[in-house]
């Protein structure tokens, strides 16, 4: 199977309404691990939260499933996995998996065990990478993961409720967060990500799905600095491999405006379905009453970061010096992710209704 052509992309996008949606760990989960295992999930409130949303007029929703309960729990994730593309099919709304994640920030490795509480006033203190950094850095371990991701694939190649599949979520990110900052994991772990990013498109196209492979352009220049179409090899490669553009915006409106035309001039560029599979971010300038409308009106689908407040902590800060590279100033008065509290409160009713003017509010049919 080779890379979609334009025609292809452009006949997967036709017909299919603005895509709206939400990255989502029900408000229980410290982190994906923790969402997915079999003593963890929780049913009740991943039916309520999915309710809220289509009732905002979201349409969509990303979700990490991982491949710790697959190794261990395979059945179980499947049926998990698979119960949750129904709830949401359900209330209209389709299901992007994504697969692999460097994401680490709480700066260990992953273990199938109950994972551990937050620590207290640090943003996503507690996430953990997929299948680990560590794991990613060991070749002896991918015949796993190879293994992983083609069953995942395969068993839904074509099932409708999915949207399109992203393989591997800002490979090479290589950052930790900690109460006074952040630092970064071994440099290393670029070289093998890179790997297994190709590696990943390699093994989903053997399996042939009838949904469009994607792989964000994730990397964030800090303030002031130059913005190309892509800022690193990683980013480069993930654009030349995925049949759908994807990238991830953590940056004002104008700036996301002129990365959303500099995507599109790229050598080599056309004009493929484009989504933003990550943004909105308070604190650096990412907010829905500007940037919403930029993307319904450039056509650029776009998935939120965060739904409901909940135990990743998400709606405080990164640490200051992060925010701070970009533009921003760490505040605790307002949220940096998520939009409503546990009890489906919003934080801001200014911001649902911009999503409900945009979105034509609660779905009656689904996207699908």
């Amino acid at each position: 199977m080779e890379r979609w052509t334009d025609a292809e992309a452009k006949a997967w996008a036709a017909g299919r309404p603005w895509i709206c949606g939400f990255n989502y760990l029900p408000p229980s989960a410290v982190n994906f691990l923790d969402m997915w295992r079999r003593d963890s999930f929780d049913r009740a409130a991943i039916e309520r939260d999915l309710r809220w949303a289509a009732e905002i007029g979201f349409n969509a929703l990303r979700v990490n499933p991982h491949f710790l309960v697959w190794r261990h729990d395979r059945d179980g994730l499947m049926e998990r996995l698979d119960w949750v593309m129904g709830a949401a099919a359900r209330l209209g709304l389709s299901t992007a998996p994504c697969l692999f994640d460097d994401c680490g920030f709480g700066g260990f490795e992953p273990e199938y065990a109950p994972q551990p509480d937050p620590i207290p006033g640090v943003h996503n203190s507690r996430a953990v990478a997929n299948p680990g950094r560590a794991t990613v850095m060991d070749r002896s371990a991918w015949p796993a993961l190879k293994a992983y991701l083609r069953d995942v694939v395969r068993t839904f190649r074509d099932d409708h409720r999915i949207l399109f599949w992203d393989l591997y979520n800002e490979p090479g990110n290589r950052m930790i967060f900690g109460p006074d900052g952040y630092r970064t994991y071994d440099a290393a772990l670029t070289a093998h990500s890179h790997a297994l990013l190709k590696a990943s498109f390699r093994w989903a196209r053997d399996v042939a799905p009838s949904q469009p492979l994607t792989v964000a352009a994730w990397s964030t220049p800090p303030k002031g600095a130059s913005m190309p179409p892509y800022a690193t090899d990683i980013d480069a490669t993930a654009l030349a491999l995925s049949d759908i553009v994807s990238f991830h915006a953590y940056w004002s409106a104008a700036r996301v405006a002129r990365l959303i035309a500099r995507l599109g001039a790229r050598p080599g560029a056309s004009s493929r379905p484009m989504i933003c599979t990550e943004w909105m971010a308070r604190a650096v300038h990412s907010r829905i009453d500007d940037q919403l409308r930029l993307f319904r009106d450039s056509g650029v689908g776009c998935f939120q970061w965060g739904l409901v407040k909940g135990r990743t902590q998400t709606h405080l800060p990164w640490p200051a010096d992060l925010v701070a590279a970009h533009g921003g100033v760490a505040t605790r008065d307002v949220w940096f992710h998520d939009l409503l509290h546990e009890d489906g409160r919003p934080f801001d009713p200014r911001e649902i209704e911009t999503v409900k003017l945009l979105t034509g509010g609660r779905r009656t049919r689904p996207a699908i």
